[in-house]
């Protein structure tokens, strides 16, 4: 983990350091792109022949019978996890599932209007879930049941009749979640030939409407490829820590970048403060930490960087223009100044991967600095918004004419002839009019 201030002589190095982070993101995708693109048009093409092929070469399964997996399976694997972890399990799911339904949007309708609603005229919005979701739950270095956990549950609460979960070669505790919640569909595939099997269907397994979930550079080049047809909740790249602080624990503050740092060799970590003595003891803990946690140690040497401010503003600063997919701030008014961030934990007691696992709001986050846009994954993700608008013929008398104006200036004249038939007909100028 290397240190920068934003003053003096290490400014260009800071200066270089914060827009090579700033320009982190997809072009690592691009490398794989090529051998994503033949996999996806294979499957696409060949379907279960296709799928199966790359099944069997990519992960493991020789075994076609063994491709989905049954309730008996998934029933087994809770019968066997231990008494304290399906507890654990349990109590999370809970957790999610309580924080999913205070998120879930509301139906309304009402008259129009803000100051003076508009007589003869109500509009509104109707919630409707997405027919059909692919639950992508990676299966490499570390199971993640959390993720089927963080994924499904959402898709629940909003109301999607058919989930499927997809894993090449799913855990056991990946197996009990599916059982805990109730999973009818579970296939064990993967990469980019799972996705496309999701997104154009197979013989086999039927296309959903949305992809979600988080998988390797190879599911998400996969994911990008096909967002066009198949709907995405967003392109996952490897996690990302921040923390912006002046007076936390240098042990703590450590300990949070060591936890997202062991995830992937790629992942970032960064602190960022305006003490550099701190700034120092924290690389010193993280150094002393990451002992033994290869994936840690190099990520951090390759992605750890601990940057001077030059006072609480340009920290501020810097931390918005990340954009980080965690942060951390010292207090609940740090909040405040947050504009961009996938998820944000306040003080010393609030161990990020707390939120991997039990807090409630979703683990599954912008990376890339994509927090600049959209936030973390939600029930939103798994509903439709559809707008319904109703008028009677005092409200097209009141607002047809300034409608059919518009048209005019744009140029759509059967636009404006559409309304001023309304209005014609509801001032009684054509046919009885209807109030």
């Amino acid at each position: 983990m290397k240190l920068v201030r934003t003053q003096g002589r290490g400014a260009r190095d800071a200066a270089a350091a914060l827009a090579q982070l700033e320009r982190r993101g997809g072009a690592a995708l691009d490398a794989v792109m090529p051998s994503v693109q033949r996999i996806v048009k294979d499957v696409r093409r060949g379907g279960d022949r296709a799928m199966f092929r790359y099944a069997a070469k990519l992960d493991g399964l020789a075994d076609r019978a063994r491709f989905r997996v049954t309730r008996e399976e998934m029933a087994e694997a809770w019968a066997e996890t231990d008494n304290d972890l399906r507890d654990a399990l349990t109590t999370a799911a809970r957790q999610i599932r309580a924080f999913a339904k205070k998120q879930m949007p509301k139906a309304f309708s009402a008259k129009a209007g803000s100051a003076k609603a508009v007589a003869g005229l109500t509009v509104g919005q109707v919630v409707r879930a997405i027919d059909s979701v692919g639950c992508y739950v990676p299966s490499g270095r570390h199971p993640l049941p959390s993720t089927l956990l963080m994924t499904a549950i959402p898709a629940q609460v909003a109301g999607v009749e058919r989930i499927v979960a997809v894993s090449p070669k799913a855990a056991r505790e990946t197996l009990a979640v599916a059982h805990l919640l109730g999973i009818a569909e579970f296939y064990r595939v993967g990469g980019a030939h799972g996705v496309a099997a999701l997104a154009y269907g197979t013989e086999t397994l039927a296309r959903v409407d949305k992809i979600v979930g988080p998988g390797n550079l190879y599911v998400t080049a996969a994911k990008r490829l096909v967002a066009f047809d198949c709907a995405i909740d967003m392109l996952a790249g490897p996690t990302e820590i921040v923390v912006t602080s002046d007076r936390g624990d240098a042990k703590e503050i450590a300990a949070d970048l060591v936890a997202q740092a062991e995830h992937d060799p790629e992942a970032v970590a960064i602190f960022v403060t305006t003490r550099e003595e701190l700034a120092r003891r924290v690389i010193a803990e993280t150094k002393a930490q990451s002992k033994g946690n290869t994936v840690a140690r190099e990520s951090l040497g390759r992605n750890g960087v601990a940057i001077v401010a030059r006072d609480p503003e340009e920290a501020r600063e810097i931390t918005n223009r990340l954009a980080p997919e965690h942060l951390t701030v010292d207090s609940a008014e740090d909040v405040e100044w947050v504009k961009s961030a996938g998820s944000v934990f306040v003080g010393g007691w609030s161990a990020q991967p707390m939120g991997d696992y039990i807090s409630g709001p979703n683990h599954t986050l912008p990376t890339g600095g994509m927090a600049r846009v959209r936030g973390g994954l939600s029930v939103n993700d798994f509903v439709k918004l559809i707008t319904v608008q109703e008028y009677e013929a005092k409200g097209i008398r009141e607002l047809g004419e300034k409608a059919a104006l518009l048209g005019d200036a744009e140029g759509l004249t059967a636009h404006a002839a559409a309304i001023r038939m309304r209005v014609k007909k509801a001032s009684g100028k054509s046919g009885r009019s209807r109030d």
